[in-house]
């Protein structure tokens, strides 16, 4: 088996490469160091081995030796292994080190290429490395050796090169490092700069120049910019509406990715806190059945994605619905659907069973027949209402939401939040439960009506409500909140 040695990228777990997603969702072991992303490591397997290998700043470190060690053990076991590195694998990254361990072990080695912190760290922070007549070179430098001893970096020259520097790991040393630089005959006004986590909501930019830098609070992991570049600021990613903010999404695990992904796209730090389990209904027997007989209904009708997944697994294929027309509560719904090859004949402007009740058609001369295939502790709205145009209504339940339970750390993670989103009444009602009323980050975001009131109906304030009752509606009007309210809440973003 080959050993993979994968970049991970410089922070945002969107930015690891197509291959390197792939070879860890294939991975039997993964070994990753403290610059991964644990975000990443969801990619992985259920039962994959996760080895944690990092280096930490005047803390525990594992040994190099004892690294390449895991890595021949686990290759010459025939295991896929994926070694998981921050940034580019080869960028003062000690890849070319474990790619030789491997080698001289007679073990396949591929290298999976990552975005170096070097140059996406400024770029997230609004610093180009290059600029045509100014900047037209730069030179990325580990910092660290220490410039007053004997070493391989002859600083003065580095400085009498031109163009920018990028300086990795350079914080321990930055005042010795800024002084050669000086040296070798670059200006104390030298613009400079110092990103930290770039590309993460935990970003933080400090400007100042060569001389004044160093009278900052830096920390590691911070990437440092000298050169007339460091002094231009198209920063866009700090000036989102939702950096930042620590944002709880309380969707399953399984359905959180979607608004978590929008969520991160926009600067936010998301803490997942599954607050619902979708499983079976009491009797799944009937939802076997109701799905046999689908085709013997004029419609079928479906109030949630979920209600989608869990009816449609149990069809051979969408010609088991017959000529039976087929209605969903939202686009959501509907994209769902589209998944199994359905397209839906009916989706109502107003996204709720309200909305779909007043688009839903009179029934034809003799009657006709409804399948309604939702949750099991869904509202009685819409079967009522379709009941009283005359339809004969067949309500299946084909899941049912159960409360989890969350560890100390997720609790603990829920209650420091800025602001919690809900995507259903289950979701507000469990994690009211689950963490107490004092427990409710000072902002809810709600996605539509119906949660906002079983949101107010518990005693919370409801500060946001999405107009368009989905993902997308629901992170449009965060931010179109976000707009209006000054500053930053919580120590991500700073108050």
């Amino acid at each position: 088996m080959t050993v993979y040695l994968v970049g991970a990228g410089p922070g945002d777990p969107d930015l690891i490469t197509v291959r390197g997603a792939q070879l860890l969702s294939e991975a039997d072991v993964v070994i990753y160091d403290r610059l991964s992303v644990a975000d990443l490591l969801r990619l992985a397997p259920a039962n994959a081995q996760l080895i944690s290998v990092g280096k930490t700043p005047d803390g525990p470190t594992v040994p190099q030796e004892e690294i390449n060690r895991l890595l021949v053990e686990h290759g010459r076991a025939g295991k896929h292994v994926v070694r998981l590195k921050g940034g580019d694998p080869f960028v003062f990254a000690r890849g070319g080190e474990e790619a030789q361990a491997l080698m001289a072990a007679g073990i396949p080695i591929e290298v999976v290429p990552g975005i170096t912190s070097a140059i996406a760290a400024p770029g997230a922070a609004g610093i180009p490395v290059t600029m045509r007549y100014s900047s037209t070179a730069f030179t990325v430098i580990t910092g660290h050796e220490d410039p007053s001893k004997s070493t391989q970096i002859d600083w003065e020259a580095v400085a009498g090169f031109g163009g920018t520097i990028v300086i990795l790991m350079g914080v321990k040393r930055w005042r010795s490092i800024a002084a050669a630089l000086m040296r070798g005959g670059l200006s104390p006004d030298t613009p400079a700069a110092a990103v930290r986590w770039g590309t993460r909501p935990e970003q933080h930019t400090t400007r100042a120049t060569l001389a004044t830098l160093g009278d900052h609070d830096l920390l590691a992991p911070s990437t440092i910019v000298v050169g007339s570049v460091a002094g231009i600021d198209v920063g866009w990613f700090e000036a989102q509406p939702l950096f930042g903010r620590r944002v709880v999404v309380t969707r399953t695990r399984t359905q959180a990715s979607e608004l978590v992904h929008q969520l991160r796209r926009r600067g936010a730090a998301p803490i997942e806190v599954p607050t619902i389990e979708i499983a079976d209904p009491p009797q799944p027997e009937a939802m076997r059945a109701a799905a046999e007989a689908a085709a013997t209904f004029d419609w079928v009708v479906f109030t949630s994605p979920n209600g989608v997944s869990r009816f449609c697994d149990c069809l051979r294929d969408a010609r088991q619905l017959g000529n039976a027309s087929v209605a969903a509560i939202g686009p959501g719904t509907a994209s769902a659907l589209a998944r199994y090859n359905i397209e839906a004949d009916l989706v109502p402007e107003r996204y709720v069973a309200e909305g779909l009740l007043e688009a839903f058609p009179h029934p034809p001369a003799g009657g006709g027949r409804v399948l309604m295939a939702r949750a099991l502790e869904a509202r009685d709205v819409l079967p009522d209402g379709l009941s009283a145009l005359g339809w004969d209504v067949h309500v299946v339940p084909v899941y049912q939401t159960l409360q989890p339970v969350l560890s100390p750390s997720e609790v603990q993670a829920a209650r420091s939040a800025d602001i919690v989103t809900f995507t259903s009444s289950s979701t507000v009602r469990h994690y009211v439960d689950l963490v107490g009323v004092d427990g409710v980050p000072p902002v809810v975001a709600c996605i539509g009506p119906i949660t906002a009131e079983t949101a107010r109906s518990l005693g919370l304030e409801v500060t946001v409500e999405a107009q368009t009752h989905t993902i997308a509606g629901l992170v449009e009007a965060l931010e179109s909140w976000a707009l209006v309210v000054p500053g930053q809440t919580g120590p991500l973003g700073g108050s």
